[in-house]
């Protein structure tokens, strides 16, 4: 089987200072090679051949099993895939509130109680359907064109588990599953999962310290300076913030398409060597079956 390297990153890593490389069986043969090199590992290669066939059916080596072809359309597939369970996941987070909507608010209950174990659901900190506005932020944050939470529940912010425990009514609508950041953030993790695959994987990994700085100092930033609004002791200096949900977005997509941006070219280095084995495989497989 001819294998061109020069479109795939990992094979001209492996494989360029030395090319025309040849591979028999367990046998690597680097350029320069002679006809008689190629001979002796092809008939070494025949001889564990023979001795293999001894214990099994000789032409179960060419035959892929169902693992393995699993593994190869895995292998092609695993970014949409990967994708789709996350935007599945969180298109999922719709279905408490449109529960709860419809009158079903012991299944809507059990749905926030499962995504409650990701996400700490403080009502001034997430979306909204079905209602007069898409959030409610606290006074804290001063979005004046929007509502607070406070002129919504008549209740302070600091109360903690009555933010996480309120889901809204017919009137306001009813609070996501997710809060407004981490919606933010699967989506730019499916969304670039989808975009990786259409472009057929050739997107090149985000170098670290870029991640750091798109991803993760906005995220942190953003994140980290509200802390001071909700818990005590901290030193008077320190400047008491509340984001609004536009920045909790922003933030959200650039973690959730900086992460994924990382990931999945990762993902790809250490999958395509596996993948061209299969395919390697598969082809023999073809060849082997019209061949009997």
């Amino acid at each position: 089987v001819e294998v061109c390297i020069d479109h795939d990153r990992t094979l001209q890593k492996k494989y360029g200072e030395n090319s025309p490389v040849i591979l028999v069986g367990p046998y690597r043969l680097n350029h320069p090679f002679s006809m008689s090199e190629v001979e002796v590992a092809a008939r070494a290669t025949m001889y564990q051949d023979e001795v293999r066939a001894n214990d099994i059916d000789d032409s179960s080596r060419f035959v892929m099993s169902g693992k393995e072809r699993f593994a190869l359309w895995f292998s092609k597939s695993y970014s949409w895939v990967i994708a789709a369970i996350i935007l599945i996941f969180l298109g999922f987070s719709l279905l408490p509130p449109i529960l709860a909507s419809a009158g079903y608010n012991n299944s809507s209950k059990i749905g926030y109680k499962i995504y409650s174990v990701l996400c700490h659901q403080l009502a001034f900190r997430s979306y909204f359907i079905k209602g007069e506005q898409i959030a409610y932020p606290r006074e804290l944050a001063n979005v004046p064109e929007l509502k607070t939470y406070e002129q919504i529940t008549g209740k302070s912010a600091e109360d903690i588990r009555y933010a996480r425990n309120y889901i809204g009514n017919d009137k306001v609508g009813y609070k996501f599953a997710l809060c407004q950041r981490d919606v933010a953030i699967y989506l730019g993790l499916g969304l670039f999962g989808i975009l990786f695959h259409v472009t057929g994987k050739k997107i090149k990994k985000l170098p670290w310290i870029m991640w750091i700085i798109i991803a993760l100092v906005p995220i942190a930033l953003d994140g980290t300076s509200q802390l001071p609004s909700l818990a005590e002791g901290w030193p008077g200096w320190m400047p008491i913030r509340e984001s609004t949900p536009l920045f909790r977005t922003i933030t959200g997509l650039l973690f959730g398409i900086g992460t994924a941006w990382l990931v999945f070219p990762m993902m790809e280095d250490s999958i395509s060597e596996t993948r061209l084995a299969l395919e390697r495989k598969s082809t023999i497989t073809k060849k082997f079956t019209e061949h009997r």
